[in-house]
């Protein structure tokens, strides 16, 4: 007797996923690799692109850097070359300014122009110098105290308050004047004392990464405190540290325009934004062009990079925008 035989259901093939064209054709198989992801640099070169403030404080600073680097290819005259026959020639803008000097000369026939172009190497000198002297203190004190908290994070925030009771302005002058002003001076001095921001900063961010789990790991691997310090913490919060560090070479820059109108910052014959408007304090009603030159030099330049350090944030971190 046979037995019956069990048909079995045949396997049938799942439809292949087609891609509709644009048109009615049929449509075709999808063939080839999908599309790779965007890298963060991608990510983050889309944004800046993107980013109008990030684009104009960009040009705005590097117009200045280039300037800067470029001065003795494109200061038309030496910066310190004296001539009193030539004396407060107006820019040219004016009915008696002349082609020789764009700008105009100062009280001492020294060319307007090429003391601008000279005077945004001091500027920005003095702006980077600080911050980056400021910036490792900061950022030394915060990372500390925001990663081993306790005793730690009591003395450094003990330090941070004591520091932040003291007025930059009043201290500054005190010191420059016990001193004596001048360019190393004025450098240190606003270095030593423009780190409470980074320290709160990084504190802040140190805190809110200790606890993740890249950090834990790093800890069952035998990592010692240093090493997950510099290879896991720093770089996490490097975006913050770039914004603070635009805002402490501004208010560094600034200080230091102040410190020279009051003559306790850059001494003369250097070319400082801030000893130009000093030196041209008493023809202000008479020859505004003086002082205007150099302060709207001045806010430009804090313009730009104030703006650069906003579209840092927002390019870095998009979704910590306000």
């Amino acid at each position: 007797m046979s037995t019956p035989s069990i048909a079995t259901p045949e396997f049938v093939a799942p439809p292949i996923l087609a891609r509709q064209g644009p048109s009615s054709s049929p449509a075709e198989p999808l063939s080839g690799p999908l599309p790779a992801a965007r890298s963060p640099t991608a990510l983050a070169l889309r944004r800046g692109l993107g980013h109008g403030g990030f684009l104009i404080g960009a040009g705005i600073l590097g117009v200045i850097v280039l300037a800067a680097l470029a001065a003795p290819l494109i200061a038309p005259h030496d910066p310190y070359a004296q001539d009193v026959s030539r004396r407060l020639i107006p820019p040219i803008w004016n009915a008696k300014g002349t082609w020789d000097h764009v700008l105009g000369t100062d009280k001492l026939g020294r060319d307007y122009l090429s003391r601008l172009i000279y005077g945004s190497q001091i500027s920005l000198l003095i702006g980077l110098a600080s911050a980056v002297i400021s910036g490792i203190i900061g950022t030394m004190l915060g990372v500390c105290a925001g990663y081993f908290g306790g005793r730690v994070d009591a003395v450094v925030s003990y330090v941070v308050t004591t520091r932040l009771a003291m007025p930059v302005v009043l201290v500054a002058l005190a010191m420059a004047s016990l001193v004596g002003g001048s360019l190393k001076v004025v450098v240190l001095v606003l270095g030593f004392l423009l780190w409470d921001r980074f320290a709160v900063v990084t504190r802040a961010a140190t805190r809110q990464i200790r606890d993740q789990d890249f950090i834990a790991a790093a800890r069952a691997t035998g990592f010692s405190n240093t090493r997950i310090l510099v290879q896991e913490v720093l770089p996490n919060i490097l975006n913050a540290l770039i914004v603070v560090a635009t805002l402490e070479m501004a208010h560094a820059i600034l200080l230091e325009a102040a410190l020279s109108f009051l003559g306790l910052g850059v001494q003369p014959p250097l070319p400082s934004w801030g000893l130009m408007i000093a030196e041209g304090k008493p023809y202000m009603f008479f020859q505004p062009w003086v002082i205007t030159i150099p302060g709207v030099a001045l806010l430009v330049l804090v313009l730009g990079i104030n703006l650069l350090g906003d579209g840092v944030r927002d390019i870095t971190a998009p979704e910590g925008r306000r």
